[in-house]
C-alpha cells in the first residue's frame, strides 16, 4: 500500500476569486501539464498512485482539491459550485502555472467537470481522459427532475437537491464509518442501490466487500471529511439543474482526443451513444468497481501513459 508521507506537499493557490488546495509534481522548464482532477466524495490524494508514473515519463502533474474539498474554498452559496465556476477555476489554474492548454484527467464528478470544461473552454484541452462517468447529453429535462421522475425521491442524487442539509449532517456525524464502508472493491453482484444509498452507507456497522485501502490511506481521506464537512462538495450535486440550462446554446459535440476507462463492475452504466457526443473518443474497459484508479493503478498508469503517447505521436 501507498505510505501517505510520500504524497506531495500541498500550496495554496489564488485562482477564479477562491483558494485551491494544490498538489503538483514533476515541473520542467519545457511543461507538458496533465491535471488530474478527483470525484466525490475524495481528494486528490485519490490520484497518489498516478502522479509518480506521470511523473516519470516527463509530466507536469498537477492535482487540485477543488473547491468543497480538503484545504479548499468552501463557498457558503450553492450556486458558486455549478459548472461555469468549476470550470473556471481550471482554466485560472492553467493560467497560473503559464499554460494555454493541458491534458485533464477526471474520475466520477471530476469527470462531469472535465466533460464541462471540454464544451465550455474547448481552446484550454488538448486532450480528455475520463473515468467512470461518461458524458451524460442534456436530453429534454434537467436532469435531477428526470432523476426524480424516474427514481424517485429517495434517490440520493435527488434527496440531496430536494433536503438540503440532511444527508450533510448524517455523513458529518458519521464520516470515518461512511468513507470505510465506501470505499471498497470486489462487492457482491447485486442490483445497484437506488434510495438512500449514502445514507445508508454512513449508517452501516458492517461493510460489504474488500478495503479498498489501508487504515492509512483512509485516515488522509477522513482527516480531510472531518475538517471540511460534505456540504461544499454535495452543492456540486445541488447545481445539476443549473448546469443544464447553463448549456442549453452550448455545442454538446466535443471533438477532442479522449479515453474513456469504465469499470466492468462499476454500478454506473456505460453510454450507449457515447460517439455520437465524443466521436474521437477510445474506450477501455477493466475488470474492476468504480474507483477505478485506486483499484487499478498500475493498469490505468499503462492505459493513460500508452494512450497519451499515441496522441503525441499523431
Amino acid at each position: 500500500m501507498y505510505d501517505p508521507a510520500d504524497f506531495p506537499e500541498s500550496t495554496l493557490v489564488s485562482v477564479n476569486g477562491e483558494t485551491l488546495e494544490v498538489f503538483e509534481a514533476g515541473r520542467s522548464n519545457v511543461g507538458n501539464p496533465i491535471v488530474l482532477c478527483h470525484g466525490w466524495p475524495e481528494h486528490a490524494f485519490s490520484w497518489r498512485y498516478q502522479i509518480p508514473a506521470l511523473v516519470e515519463e516527463g509530466y507536469h502533474v498537477i492535482v487540485p482539491n477543488q473547491r468543497g474539498y480538503g484545504n479548499s474554498s468552501r463557498p457558503l452559496q450553492v450556486a458558486q459550485y455549478d459548472i461555469t465556476h468549476l470550470t473556471g477555476d481550471l482554466v485560472a489554474l492553467l493560467d497560473h502555472y503559464g499554460y494555454h492548454n493541458a491534458t485533464f484527467v477526471g474520475h466520477d464528478w471530476g469527470a462531469m467537470v472535465v466533460w464541462g470544461l471540454a464544451l465550455l473552454h474547448p481552446d484550454r484541452v488538448n486532450n480528455v481522459i475520463n473515468l467512470s462517468l461518461p458524458y451524460q447529453e442534456r436530453g429534454e429535462t434537467p436532469w435531477v427532475e428526470l432523476m426524480e421522475h424516474i427514481l424517485g425521491g429517495d434517490n440520493y442524487f435527488v434527496h440531496f437537491n430536494r433536503q438540503p442539509g440532511v444527508a450533510d449532517a448524517i455523513l458529518e456525524q458519521n464520516t470515518p464509518q461512511f468513507l470505510r464502508n465506501l470505499y471498497r472493491k470486489n462487492m457482491p453482484d447485486k442490483e445497484p442501490e437506488q434510495g438512500m444509498a449514502m445514507i445508508n452507507l454512513a449508517r452501516c456497522e458492517e461493510p460489504i466487500g474488500e478495503p479498498l485501502m489501508s487504515d492509512q490511506e483512509l485516515a488522509v481521506f477522513v482527516s480531510a471529511f472531518e475538517s471540511s464537512g460534505f456540504t461544499g462538495s454535495i452543492n456540486w450535486y445541488r447545481n445539476l439543474d443549473r448546469n443544464w440550462h447553463l448549456l442549453v446554446d452550448v455545442d454538446p459535440i466535443i471533438q477532442k482526443p479522449t479515453l474513456m476507462i469504465y469499470g466492468d463492475r462499476d454500478v454506473i452504466p456505460k453510454s450507449e451513444r457515447l460517439t455520437e457526443y465524443v466521436p474521437n473518443v477510445e474506450v477501455l474497459n477493466l475488470d474492476c468497481g468504480h474507483w477505478i484508479q485506486q483499484e487499478k493503478p498500475e493498469e490505468i498508469n499503462q492505459a493513460i501513459i500508452k494512450w497519451l503517447g499515441q496522441q503525441s505521436a499523431v
